[in-house]
């Protein structure tokens, strides 16, 4: 027998939880392949098969073991069996209601979210999509959601409850969410934290993706969105605003003459935050992919401790979710962390005239031990002139004003 035991993650670390067993037990698993996903406070790994063999668990799904114990074993003496199932077959053999239905779903609206049975149902039964309370991951509606839309017009329940249920459930707390949950505690504790709101008129950005967005794709493979235009515009003001760039280590200020910026990912098991490093040095093309690699990472619980950590400036988009305007909790030990919001409609006076313009709340969070009111106030209206005016993110200035040396 060959123990597997848990692998040293970073040095603060001493326990992890067994998020999921990716083999089951007693069955035959071929040197490094994957077998687990464990999860740390910082972030999830995967543990390999060290030799082919029979495997054979020594802690439960969910279990919390410290670093260095033995998690499995391998009995690298068991023979390969003759002939395993492939997986295309694994997964034929074992079909689902919900995954083999080939409804069409063209009668569901483009922008509406369902499984291929719900969609069927909603068909078949001509079901107002807007009565229907989704409960799936990412706001998609289940074939039960429709069920109960259908059995219980106007009434909603809790998943699988009854109505007028009373039942109370306890889960236990993940090592990412205790992390989460000590490190907000701790910015809330240990920071003087103020926040500054202001607004910027999403137009010239707009008209700008509208224009170039399908020669974009088709140049760099990756669409163009806004957070590209955001990370850059506040790598500029970095730039020339360093308090803002900068946090407290002991008796001392930590300045850094470069950005990386942390992007605020939602995931099933919480909220991570991966940096993109060197942003100031990135085209709009190179944030877009590295956005999406630590997105999909973040989502895929294949994020490393070092892909979480070194950020010295944070932006988190909570208008992906609906919200209008709030105030961001800074990431420690940085100092600032920049809060986008819903795009949303309004009138406007331009010009004298009242014009309805797409706008969109900003709100950046700050520690006063560090920043003043003037540098943050002057960071957020710089971040707006240059949101406003995209040229601008090109040499940091009005390309007409360059030309000209004034």
């Amino acid at each position: 027998m060959i123990d597997i035991k848990v692998p040293q993650v970073g040095e603060s670390i001493t326990e992890v939880t067994i998020l999921k067993w990716v083999k089951k037990e007693g069955s035959y698993v071929e040197r490094d392949e994957v077998i687990a996903e464990l999860e740390s406070e910082k972030a999830t790994f995967e543990v390999n098969a060290e030799q082919a063999g029979i495997l054979k668990y020594n802690a439960a799904e969910g279990d919390t073991i410290l670093i260095g114990s033995v998690m499995a074993m391998i009995d690298e003496t068991a023979e390969k069996p003759a002939s395993a199932p492939k997986a295309e077959e694994t997964v034929k053999a074992a079909p689902t209601t919900e995954t083999t239905n080939t409804a069409p779903v063209t009668s569901v609206p483009n922008d509406v979210k369902a499984t291929p049975v719900a969609s069927a149902i909603i068909a078949d039964k001509k079901v107002d999509v807007k009565s229907i309370e989704p409960s799936g991951f990412g706001g998609k509606i289940l074939k039960h959601d429709v069920l109960e839309a259908l059995s219980n017009p106007g009434k909603k329940t809790f998943g699988d409850s009854e109505l007028f249920s009373r039942n109370k459930r306890k889960e236990k707390m993940s090592n990412l969410r205790k992390t989460i949950s000590r490190r907000l505690v701790e910015a809330k504790n240990t920071t003087a934290m103020l926040t500054t709101f202001n607004e910027v008129d999403m137009t010239a950005i707009m008209e700008t993706r509208k224009q170039y967005k399908d020669k974009f794709k088709e140049l760099h493979g990756v669409n163009l969105g806004f957070m590209s235009f955001f990370a850059k515009a506040c790598a500029i003001a970095l730039s020339e605003w360093p308090a803002v760039n900068s946090f407290i280590d002991g008796d001392e200020l930590v300045y850094h003459d470069y950005a990386d910026i942390s992007i605020a990912v939602s995931t099933p098991r919480g909220l991570t935050v991966p940096v993109i490093r060197n942003v100031e040095s990135l085209s709009m093309a190179d944030i877009e992919k590295k956005v999406v690699e630590v997105a999909t990472k973040a989502r895929d619980s294949k994020l490393t401790a070092e892909e979480l950590t070194g950020g010295t400036f944070t932006i988190t988009n909570g208008g992906v979710f609906g919200s209008l305007m709030s105030t961001p909790i800074i990431n420690i030990p940085q100092s600032a962390i920049l809060g986008m919001h819903k795009i949303q409609e309004r009138p406007m006076v331009i010009n004298g005239k009242i014009e309805v313009r797409p706008m969109m709340y900003l709100a950046l969070s700050y520690d006063h031990r560090v920043i003043d009111g003037r540098e943050s106030v002057s960071f957020l209206v710089r971040v707006k002139d240059l949101l406003e005016n995209p040229s601008l993110l090109l040499i940091g200035k009005d390309p007409v004003k360059a030309l000209l040396e004034l």
